[in-house]
């Protein structure tokens, strides 16, 4: 079979209607007519003399042959991506823009902390961050839709590469007057279940305050974010436990520390294996850690952290 019948542009259509679901959706995302994306698409099969689709009139549904397509498009995409940046580096380190990524709950208090040792560092870097829970992360950046990605380690994805920058200590929040407020109150494993407010599902940090206790709460003891958990908290609904970047004077909550070092989480840097500019990005993460033992907060550096 002659290569000459498929294009990048083909396995790009294929993804998006994968991911957005609909063939409208795809098209608009593409930014093509639908009838030229659809007409693409089906040309495609043909060649191929497989279905990658079933279409309905309700919804797309991904077909089982279609399945192995798109993950093989998918990686065929992320390795052309690698063939732009490479014809595109200069000088300037990540060739003068680094799309750079971290998870919800430590994007909005980590990025205003590093970006001015980052830019005083990366004079000629342009900066393109984003924000996103790790499972949509790491899909991201495997497909080289990000660069690097800020987040909990460990991350077991053989197409990852990682470097630990810091270990950052989660403190309990509770109401104030909150028995557990108070010196040799009770912990977070000592609290009801239904005095433990969490995260969505989906959040990392989730599961990472659910390692620290028996037994979660109820469904409708969770939020949406780490900002909603503290309302939730000063309203007396509960408590919680909080990264400690995440910790501002202004929050209506009382915070005690935890002496388990199970109440903690590491974070790192994420990039992609087969990505050449591996070294820049070892580099970058030498260069966060040194920023981040100028936190204003108690964080513990990465050397020696089992």
């Amino acid at each position: 079979m002659n290569l000459s019948g498929l294009s990048l542009r083909d396995l790009e259509y294929v993804v998006a209607i994968a991911d957005q679901g609909s063939f409208v959706r795809a098209a608009e995302h593409c930014r093509v007519a639908q009838p030229s994306l659809s007409a693409q698409v089906r040309k495609l099969e043909t060649w191929l003399d497989i279905i990658i689709f079933e279409r309905t009139t309700r919804r797309v549904i991904v077909t089982a042959e279609g399945k192995s397509f798109i993950e093989q498009a998918r990686r065929v995409l992320a390795e052309a991506r690698l063939l732009l940046t490479i014809g595109q580096r200069s000088d300037r380190p990540f060739g003068g823009t680094l799309r750079l990524a971290a998870i919800s709950t430590l994007g909005p208090y980590l990025f205003p902390r590093i970006l001015p040792g980052l830019r005083k560092k990366y004079s000629e870097l342009a900066f393109i961050l984003s924000e996103g829970l790790t499972g949509e992360l790491v899909p991201k950046l495997i497909d080289g839709e990000v660069d690097a990605a800020l987040l909990s380690l460990p991350q077991t994805d053989p197409a990852l590469a990682t470097a630990a920058i810091f270990s950052e200590p989660f403190l309990l929040a509770c109401p104030k007057g909150h028995p557990a407020s108070r010196k040799g109150g009770p912990t977070w494993d000592g609290l009801d279940v239904e005095e433990r407010l969490l995260l969505e599902e989906g959040h990392c940090l989730r599961k990472q305050a659910l390692a620290g206790c028996s037994a979660p709460g109820r469904a409708n003891r969770l939020a949406t974010s780490l900002e909603t958990l503290k309302y939730m908290v000063a309203a007396g609904e509960g408590c919680t436990l909080v990264p400690a970047l995440a910790v501002s004077e202004r929050d209506a909550v009382a915070y005690s520390r935890l002496s388990d070092t199970t109440y903690s989480r590491k974070i790192g840097i994420a990039w992609r294996r087969s990505d050449p500019r591996g070294s820049e990005f070892s580099a970058l993460a030498g260069k966060l850690t040194q920023i981040a033992n100028t936190f204003d907060v108690e964080l513990k550096a990465t050397e020696g952290i089992g």
